[in-house]
């Protein structure tokens, strides 16, 4: 699946949404983390052919993202806010292919440790009118 060119300022902001449904219980499971990863690799990597500085593939900014995040300790809900806001100033990258990939991954990162629970389910609802809130 090939896009329009993508920046690391995007790839970033998909990684505060995986960390914010991940978050979104308080508590992030390595579970989570390996599923994350595992996603990255097998998907996101194939989206666009945009390399940083360093000819690496800006995809990984997700996961470089998401820990900083973690380290950080930042909010589910600041993370969500920071998409949302990037999400509608920037909607002419998200395709409806990059829409769907959104929603696969982050119920992957929900399900990924004994299912997906309330707290999960609530932020991939909200994360999926927001989605739904501009068309492509």
């Amino acid at each position: 699946m090939k896009t329009k060119k993508l920046n690391i300022k995007f790839y970033q902001n998909i990684a505060k949404i995986f960390y914010a449904v991940a978050k979104s219980d308080n508590v992030i499971n390595i579970n989570e983390i390996k599923a994350l990863k595992k996603v990255v690799k097998d998907k996101w990597l194939m989206i666009d052919e945009t390399f940083d500085v360093f000819g690496t593939d800006t995809a990984y900014q997700i996961e470089i993202v998401f820990d900083w995040l973690y380290s950080k300790n930042a909010t589910s809900e600041d993370c969500f806010l920071d998409f949302v806001e990037y999400y509608h100033n920037h909607h002419y990258f998200f395709t409806d292919q990059i829409k769907n990939l959104i929603t696969e991954t982050s119920k992957r990162i929900a399900n990924a440790f004994r299912g997906t629970n309330t707290t999960e389910q609530l932020i991939l609802e909200k994360l999926e009118l927001e989605l739904n809130s501009i068309t492509s």
